[in-house]
């Protein structure tokens, strides 16, 4: 996997490139200051398939700088930095397209546990830290959700709680090859890239509401 590291401070980036690049099969491929710097790198040829992204910078912050890069249809997956865990920054940066977010005293094992789920886009890293900021920033839109099939609106409510494609096959009996279509098809109708957003659009939907899912 190929990765950029995306930060303000010299030494969380020296610090970050030390545990990434000694993960067998991965390679930083750049590093930027900024959030201008980060959609520079999104946009190189071949492009990293991560960016590990820092929310709060000077200039250009991270939210943007994710806005920027899934604006311009790029397959970059951005995995967000933060310091706080339940931050209206991390909410923006989650809604601007970012596939997840950890904390910067995050062990080196979950950091790369979470590099690996969302670098690779196998499944999102949705735990319940992610759900409780979409509880907490989400504000109703009043636009409903576009006509959803009966079974792929029990897998959005599933994928609201958190539940990989593994636990929503045992949950709904059903393939998980089968689940995977589903979410694609979800995925596709909602007009989203990742099962963030989808969470998202359910939250200000109104279809999930806090505390229920």
């Amino acid at each position: 996997m190929r990765i950029a590291i995306v930060d303000d401070d010299p030494l969380v980036r020296l610090g970050l490139r030390a545990v990434l690049a000694a993960e067998p099969g991965w390679e930083v491929v750049g590093e930027a200051g900024d959030g201008a710097g980060a959609v520079a790198l999104a946009a190189a040829d071949p492009p990293p398939d991560l960016v590990l992204m820092d929310v709060r910078m000077p200039g250009m912050d991270g939210i943007e700088a994710t806005r920027r890069i899934t604006a311009a249809g790029s397959a970059v997956r951005v995995l967000v930095l933060t310091t706080f865990e339940v931050d209206e920054y991390v909410y923006q940066a989650l809604r601007a397209g970012a596939g997840g977010f950890v904390l910067k005293r995050t062990p080196p094992a979950q950091l790369i546990e979470a590099a690996r789920v969302v670098g690779t886009g196998e499944s999102l890293l949705f735990p319940a830290s992610t759900r409780g900021v979409i509880e907490r920033f989400t504000a109703p839109s009043g636009v409903p959700l576009p006509a959803l099939s009966d079974r792929e609106q029990e897998v959005l409510r599933l994928l609201a709680r958190g539940l990989s494609n593994a636990e929503i096959s045992a949950a709904l009996f059903l393939s998980v090859q089968t689940v995977k279509s589903h979410v694609a098809a979800l995925l596709a109708k909602l007009g989203v890239r990742d099962r963030t957003q989808a969470v998202i659009a359910a939250y200000e939907a109104g279809f999930v509401a806090p505390g229920s899912a």
